[in-house]
């Protein structure tokens, strides 16, 4: 496999019509988790714990910062978050695949220095099943 670069990886918000790219992130971060369900009792094989597959709840998240450039992005994420109403997103990771689903925005922060840009930050939670498409 080759070496992806880092800012190849995007994120894209459903402006309805099709996807919009989001403006000026620096850094991503995609977070696959899944919860054990533990069914180990006095009868598990030597005391070893034993997890129930395919039981445990699955979630995604996604984090990722940039500079505020007050793209249709930008408006679309606003928009999002204070109407807290899931969305469909999509995580695009070079050479590996896309993820595509309903996300919250479970946190949106923007920044400033008085001598510096305008930035942003952001925090997706999956709000449903998440498809996976490999490239």
């Amino acid at each position: 496999m080759a070496l992806q670069k880092g800012r190849d990886m995007l994120l894209k918000i459903s402006d309805g019509t099709g996807f919009v790219t989001v403006a000026g992130l620096r850094a991503r971060t995609v977070s696959l988790n899944a919860r054990t369900v533990d069914v180990t009792d006095s009868d598990s094989p030597n005391g070893w714990r034993e997890l129930l597959a395919g039981a445990g709840v699955r979630s995604l998240s996604v984090s990722g910062s940039g500079v505020f450039k007050d793209a249709a992005s930008d408006a679309q994420m606003r928009d999002a978050f204070f109407a807290q109403t899931a969305r469909t997103w999509q995580i695009v990771v070079p050479g590996f695949g896309v993820f595509s689903g309903a996300f919250l925005i479970a946190a949106l922060e923007y920044a400033g220095e008085h001598d510096a840009e305008a930035t942003f930050a952001l925090t997706l939670a999956s709000a449903g099943e998440v498809a996976f498409d490999a490239l």
